[in-house]
């Protein structure tokens, strides 16, 4: 198998929503794998429900939607810390706050975890960035749904999944346009805008099963495909 440099965004939807102990282990151990079979990995991973909750503390308490941001942006490390722990040596140690961190942990051949980076994004805008910045042959999003549809299954059943897109037929697909906190949809908007731009491979799967990530990777079919 050809080697890739590979950036994994694990939906908080997936693995936050609530915090799911042996789902996260089962991630750990697929980034593991990952490893042996020679990718370098970077996963970027979201805060879910739990960043949600706190998004909302945060506005009873009057606070603005740069300070919401910040809420989610912290909760989504924590979760990031959980992979980095049980990591170990595998890992660079500690969750990344900067592109540049990132870089230099990949240079030194560890498993890069990341959560949140400043507000304005989410995690997803975050898996596009880092990915344009490694220069990621692919992205995989493992998300709650099984890929991309062309309209919210979750209120449409007649919703049909769509097995390929372009990067240009993106902003079509989705209601919002632009960032607000505890955005929930499968692409952020700023997620989209660099993907146009930096054309990075991307497979959309569903997240609550790990092994949908192995065969993307290794370009079987499942789920979304943008390119």
């Amino acid at each position: 198998m050809v080697s890739l440099r590979v950036v994994v965004r694990v939906g908080g939807s997936v693995v936050a929503s609530p915090v799911e102990s042996p789902l996260i282990a089962k991630y750990v151990d697929l980034l593991k794998n990952l490893k042996k079979q020679e990718h370098e990995v970077v996963a970027v991973v979201g805060g879910g429900v739990l960043a949600r909750d706190f998004i909302r503390v945060a506005g009873e308490l009057g606070l603005d939607e740069s300070s919401r941001d910040w809420v989610a942006i912290f909760v989504s490390r924590l979760v990031a810390l959980l992979f980095v722990m049980r990591l170990g040596e595998l890992s660079c140690g500690s969750v990344p706050v900067s592109l540049d961190e990132a870089v230099e942990c990949l240079k030194h051949g560890k498993i890069v975890v990341m959560g949140g980076l400043k507000p304005g994004m989410t995690t997803d805008a975050v898996a596009a960035l880092v990915a344009e910045k490694v220069k990621a042959e692919l992205l995989v999003k493992a998300t709650d749904q099984d890929g991309i549809y062309g309209k919210d299954p979750r209120k449409h059943p007649d919703a049909k999944m769509i097995d390929r897109l372009g990067f240009d037929d993106l902003f079509r697909l989705f209601d919002e346009d632009k960032h607000k906190a505890g955005i929930h949809q499968i692409l952020d908007p700023e997620a989209v805008r660099v993907l146009r731009k930096s054309r990075t491979k991307t497979v959309v799967v569903n997240g609550f099963k790990p092994k949908n990530v192995l065969l993307a990777v290794k370009g079987k079919k499942v789920g979304t495909v943008i390119c």
